[in-house]
């Protein structure tokens, strides 16, 4: 049987009333929203559309939108500087709990609202993540995360792409750059809180809650450090310096490394106080 196939070679709109349990995207240029619905059947809107027609096609559950020559593997490191220019506007309403590939190159991405996995690569274009509840895995060579609400586990690798992570209540985050910066605000609800970020030249900025529940090692050879909690200790002067210690039981970990960046460890105020920051506080007790 041959399956569901569409050649988009210019704006239109395509309803998928078969079961879509698994999307994949990959375009140049452009832009991406992903959103998950709890009800309907899957939608796909392409409103901009330049150079080589997208291929849509649909079989066994999965949907995939793509260009015939851009294949997901090797694909951070595709390139096709003789090709023709292309660019695409690619909207998709896709059932919550489906997983979602997305390979963006120097395009915008959305995803929001998707309880399965989430796989994204880039390699120049920002991708922004909200509301989801599966495990995230994002690679980019350049191009920065942003994600904001995430409740499952994230991975994050990239070269010089920055992350961001606001009111992620996950209890893992593990990043690696090399001069990416990385932010990253996490209140885990009661779980316990596992962090490991390691940067070459990046910063790094941590924001707990208060009280905390973790044991604590950041390590920077020639980079900065500060401190908000009372709990733990740094050492070092001149050269390698390190925030060591233990908050509340210990019963999570934060590991955070960088060799020539800073690192800031804050902390979310206690609940119900709307003094988010203490300016008569030391400077290595400031609280954000």
């Amino acid at each position: 049987m041959t399956e569901p196939a569409w050649t988009v070679a210019e704006p239109r709109k395509l309803t998928f009333e078969d079961p879509v349990t698994a999307l994949s995207v990959r375009i140049v240029n452009g832009t991406v929203n992903v959103v998950g619905i709890e009800e309907g059947p899957a939608r796909l809107e392409v409103s901009a559309l330049d150079g080589p027609p997208l291929t849509v096609t649909h079989e066994d559950g999965t949907l995939t939108v793509t260009y015939e020559d851009l294949p997901w593997k090797g694909f951070l490191k595709w390139l096709d500087p003789q090709g023709p220019q292309r660019s695409a506007v690619v909207s998709l309403a896709v059932p919550a709990g489906c997983s979602v590939a997305l390979g963006v190159i120097g395009a915008g991405a959305v995803v929001s609202r998707i309880a399965g996995r989430t796989d994204v690569r880039g390699v120049t274009g920002d991708i922004t993540l909200v509301g989801l509840s599966g495990a995230v895995r994002a690679d980019t060579v350049a191009g920065g995360v942003e994600a904001q609400a995430l409740t499952g586990d994230l991975r994050f690798h990239s070269v010089s792409g920055d992350l961001t992570v606001v009111d992620g209540s996950g209890s893992s985050v593990r990043a690696d750059s090399v001069s990416g910066d990385m932010v990253v605000d996490v209140d885990p609800a009661g779980k316990p809180t596992d962090i490991a970020l390691t940067a070459v030249s990046g910063e790094v900025a941590v924001r707990l809650p208060y009280p905390a529940d973790a044991t604590v090692e950041a390590n920077t050879a020639t980079g900065s450090l500060s401190n908000a909690f009372e709990d733990l200790r740094v050492t070092g002067q001149w050269g390698a310096k390190r925030i060591t210690g233990t908050l509340g039981t210990g019963s999570g970990r934060l590991r955070a490394t960088t060799l020539s960046g800073s690192i800031a460890l804050l902390r979310r105020p206690p609940a119900g106080d709307d003094d988010l920051y203490d300016a008569d506080a030391p400077a290595d007790k400031k609280v954000l």
